[in-house]
């Protein structure tokens, strides 16, 4: 990350010291985290990577407050989040933390349109009608807004997705292998939506990739290795984060 970007982006969003998740207890036990300090400052795309096990999706799920660590402290702006109490972690993530899945995990039953509106109808607010608009037009939905997600293709499907994460303005979006159900030019243009989400909009992207060229988008690449940050560097090429995954796998 340039110097240049942080002072621009001084802001912190998410900050994660001395992070730890064990599974299990004496001999069974599984270090999936083993110290995790990780800050993210606004407006940044980061991409976390690691091989299978080295903790990456643990990360993300505590970072979101959708798992508690078993030490350490996670912070949302202002705000530690691992001492508070269920419900007010579900509160927290309707309001600061917005999320896109690998199977977009819209409901069958609503159209595209009531799928979006979700977490807001579930809050009892009203979206910003310019806001809303704007997300409609980015995305390219308007003329699919009162489909189900069975008329959608996957990339539609994913893009409703992306307008319901960005809808409530989040402090951060997680995406967790967004790209994964997709083909590649579909992936491509979800990819370019989400770069579009922080160039343009301000947000912040916290996105798990198995993906060397899915990664190359972010600004910056978070590597992980059996529980650990063991890389943690700005904007790379996919053939560069290829060959740093080759060595850690």
């Amino acid at each position: 990350m340039s110097d240049e970007a942080v002072q621009t982006n001084s802001q912190s969003v998410i900050r994660a010291t001395g992070v730890t998740r064990t599974y299990g207890h004496g001999d069974t036990a599984v270090e999936a985290l083993r110290g995790v300090d990780l800050e993210l400052v606004a407006g940044e795309f980061v991409a976390v990577m690691g091989p299978s096990g080295s903790g990456k999706s643990t990360l993300m799920h505590i970072l979101a407050g959708i798992d508690r660590p078993t030490d350490g402290e996670v912070w949302i702006r202002d705000r530690e989040i691992t001492s508070l109490n269920d419900k007010e972690l579900t509160l927290l993530r309707r309001t600061a933390v917005g999320f896109v899945f690998q199977f977009f995990n819209l409901l069958p039953m609503l159209t595209a349109e009531e799928n979006m509106d979700l977490p807001h109808e579930i809050a009892g607010t009203k979206p910003d009608p310019e806001w809303r608009k704007l997300l409609v037009d980015a995305t390219g939905l308007g003329s699919r807004l009162s489909h189900r997600p069975a008329e959608l293709s996957g990339g539609q499907q994913q893009r409703v997705a992306i307008a319901r994460a960005l809808l409530t303005r989040p402090d951060v979006v997680f995406a967790d292998e967004p790209t994964g159900n997709l083909d590649s030019r579909t992936g491509q243009e979800i990819l370019q939506l989400l770069r579009r989400s922080v160039d343009e909009f301000g947000q912040t992207i916290v996105m798990v990739t198995h993906d060397p060229f899915a990664a190359s988008i972010a600004d910056r690449v978070v590597f992980l290795q059996d529980g650990l940050v063991v890389r943690d560097g700005g904007r790379m090429d996919g053939s560069e984060i290829f060959d740093v995954m080759k060595g850690l796998e």
